[in-house]
């Protein structure tokens, strides 16, 4: 199925683990600096979340078109200009002198970010082709990922203390440039028979998706009535539409719809949006009220995730192993009713708290996190189509990231920006965080309910139980 070179696996490992280090810690440090980069740079609240939802946007829009070249042109060729497009747009990022130039930059790592995603499953599936060596390699693979989630807000708030905001992006560049090194040496494939890249799928996608995230950042701005609201909603609505019409009826979709016939494949799909439109779209508010309100410094900031992200690795690990024992419908349902009831307790902080006031609903959150993120990983290329394991991968990250993009703006819809702009409006703010928590206590609840109703039970005699867990690692703490 593959074409093989005389590359060494052990160095497509290691690049493929490095450069998704690298990933993981780009998503987790900037959130430390978000308030740093709007005090700098003068930016609104609505021009700051484009930081986050600019990349986000851009990953979960390009992940499946970069995927089918990838399966078309190589995928080391692909994984190369993803890693080269990452590096060079964060010296960008560091350069920025203003939010419109940052925000643009973010959104071309986005591009970068999807090209490497979107290929290092691939990568390590044709470098450790006996399945028992695959599996140790997709153990370290996922220990990465949740390691480098586990310490990335700690290490951006010291950076950002330290060095300045713009450190955070600098750090990518020695990394992405040994990571272009090293990846001379990965083993190339490609799809006999690739998939055609969907062009009008993905202009439609992505323009729907702008559409709608621009509308929502800027509705507190520019008012929800106004003429460019409307205008901009109307027009996510009718390119959505088309999108839809488009995917029917072409031969090869970028988004298959016949794979959400399955309805336990649109289970796993609801959940893993519920969880990232809710608790890690939160994240981002939770960061401004750190260091905005309670005037913690970025590494103080940063030090207040590491009780729960080193909680979700830690249940995520064991989590993974459940699988073959407890129906994963039951673990899913659990672990985002456990998301639910932790993003709920953030109603409790308030202008005069103490940081610890946000410890019980990070640990009960983040608890359900560990055990939601590597059960949908599993069931992910469990529940697959025979041929469609790299589609369907696709689709997941597409959801997630869709899910975050989504999240950011809509919370960030009930939030005065000028809580931000102004520097002032403590009490402004944290009206507004309480009202977005209730509406991410909802989606992680209808995330649960979702989940339940749709996703079939698992028999654990089911050969497909243990495939799930073992894969189940490749994603511990993914976002």
């Amino acid at each position: 199925m593959f074409r093989r070179s005389t590359a060494s696996p052990k160095a497509t490992l290691a690049v493929v683990c490095v450069a998704t280090a690298m990933l993981m810690l780009d998503i987790a440090v900037i959130n430390s600096a978000l308030p740093r980069v709007a005090t700098e740079l003068k930016a609104s609240l609505s021009g700051v979340t484009w930081i986050i939802d600019a990349y986000t946007l851009a990953l979960a829009a390009t992940v499946l078109t970069t995927g089918s070249l990838a399966d078309r042109f190589g995928r080391r060729r692909t994984f190369l200009a993803g890693l080269g497009t990452f590096t060079i747009s964060s010296i960008v990022c560091a350069l920025s002198n203003n939010i419109e130039t940052l925000d643009a930059a973010r959104a071309v790592q986005g591009i970068g970010g999807a090209a490497m995603f979107s290929t290092s499953l691939a990568l390590l599936a044709t470098a450790y082709p006996d399945w028992t060596k695959r599996a140790k390699a997709l153990a370290i693979y996922g220990a990465t990922i949740g390691a480098s989630f586990a310490v990335g807000p700690l290490v951006g708030g010291a950076m950002t203390s330290w060095f300045g905001w713009r450190s955070v992006f600098w750090l990518n560049v020695p990394i992405g440039l040994l990571c272009i090194l090293g990846a001379l040496r990965v083993i190339e494939s490609r799809d006999p028979n690739p998939r055609r890249p969907d062009w009008t799928g993905q202009a439609l996608s992505a323009g729907s998706m702008f559409l709608l995230v621009l509308a929502l950042l800027r509705g507190n701005e520019v008012g929800w009535g106004s003429t460019a609201t409307v205008a901009e909603f109307v027009g996510a609505g009718v390119l959505g539409l088309a999108f839809l019409i488009v995917e029917t009826r072409i031969t090869d979709p970028m988004l298959p719809l016949g794979l959400f016939r399955d309805r336990t494949f649109t289970g796993i799909q609801l959940a893993a949006m519920g969880i990232s439109a809710s608790l890690f779209a939160i994240f981002v508010y939770m960061t401004f009220y750190f260091q905005g309100v309670l005037h913690l410094s970025p590494i103080e900031s940063g030090a207040a995730y590491i009780p729960g992200t080193t909680l979700t690795f830690l249940v995520a690990g064991a989590s993974a192993s459940l699988v073959t024992r407890i129906d994963s419908r039951i673990l899913l349902t659990i672990g985002l009713g456990f998301v639910a009831v932790g993003v709920g307790l953030g109603l409790l902080v308030q202008t005069d708290s103490s940081w610890t006031i946000m410890l019980p609903a990070e640990l009960v959150s983040m608890f359900g996190a560990g055990l939601v993120n590597p059960v949908l990983s599993g069931m992910v290329l469990s529940t697959a189509p025979k041929g469609q394991e790299g589609l369907a991968v696709g689709v997941h990250d597409t959801a997630r990231h869709t899910g975050i993009a989504l999240g950011v703006a809509v919370l960030g819809a009930l939030i005065p920006s000028q809580a931000l702009a102004t520097g002032s409006g403590e009490q402004a703010f944290v009206t507004g965080f309480h009202h977005a928590t209730w509406v991410a206590m909802a989606v992680a609840t209808l995330g649960a309910i979702a989940t339940w109703v749709l996703v079939k039970p698992v028999k654990q005699d089911d050969p497909d139980a243990e495939l799930a867990a073992l894969t189940a690692e490749t994603e511990l703490a993914a976002v």
